[in-house]
């Protein structure tokens, strides 16, 4: 796995946890998003383990280049951060584990082996939260049918087009070309089934709250 974190002693005291489980391996460590991705790019560890903010790039967005570039890799967010709308946007990016650092030295075992296997793990002290998050995806699938098909990052594109953001905008925040994003656009409309210039920020405007 790769521990991507800007404060030395946090790296250090997480891996000093790490090390001494078995079946947990630490092959890279970075102090900034851009080194992470590099490492993440040459290395492809099983398990990515970033900071939310780090220099260069935060975590969520090497979590999207990782998803972008369709990478075996499995991201973990780790944050001191408990906001409902961070943790979506998180989860919504392709992340895997979110795991709160006051929590982290307990739980990051648990949530690089839940992660491995393919499961999502968020720190038990947000079960409250995720509750929510499955009865609003409940509801959004009732509600709009067609929107819970979309991908991560089409929904993401999609929230980013109701905040009136161009192609352009929107994949420089992303860290993706503007031709990528044309791309989401045009699946988007045809999930949605929407005809006509305007039809897909017209949908993205009526249903902004749905996406936030």
């Amino acid at each position: 796995m790769l521990l991507a974190d800007d404060h030395p002693l946090i790296r250090m005291g997480l891996r000093v946890v790490l090390d001494q489980s078995p079946d947990v391996t630490v092959v890279a460590e970075a102090g900034d998003g851009t080194m992470a991705l590099e490492q993440i790019h040459a290395l492809l560890p099983d398990v990515a383990v970033l900071d939310l903010e780090m220099p260069g790039q935060d975590g969520i967005a090497v979590a999207l280049a990782i998803q972008q570039a369709r990478l075996p890799v499995k991201a973990v967010l780790l944050t001191a951060h408990r906001k409902p709308g961070l943790v979506n946007r998180a989860l919504d990016s392709g992340l895997l584990g979110y795991v709160l650092k006051d929590a982290a030295v307990t739980e990051i075992l648990a949530c690089v082996r839940q992660v491995h296997a393919g499961h999502h793990y968020v720190s038990p002290q947000l079960s409250t939260l995720l509750v929510s998050r499955r009865n609003r995806a409940t509801a959004l699938a009732a509600t709009t049918p067609g929107l819970e098909a979309l991908t991560p990052t089409e929904r993401q594109v999609l929230a980013r087009v109701a905040q009136g953001q161009t192609s352009r905008e929107i994949g420089e925040l992303m860290f993706i070309s503007h031709r990528t994003v044309e791309h989401h656009r045009a699946n988007i409309a045809e999930k949605l089934n929407l005809r006509g210039a305007n039809a897909l920020m017209r949908f993205a405007i009526a249903h902004r709250s749905e996406l936030s």
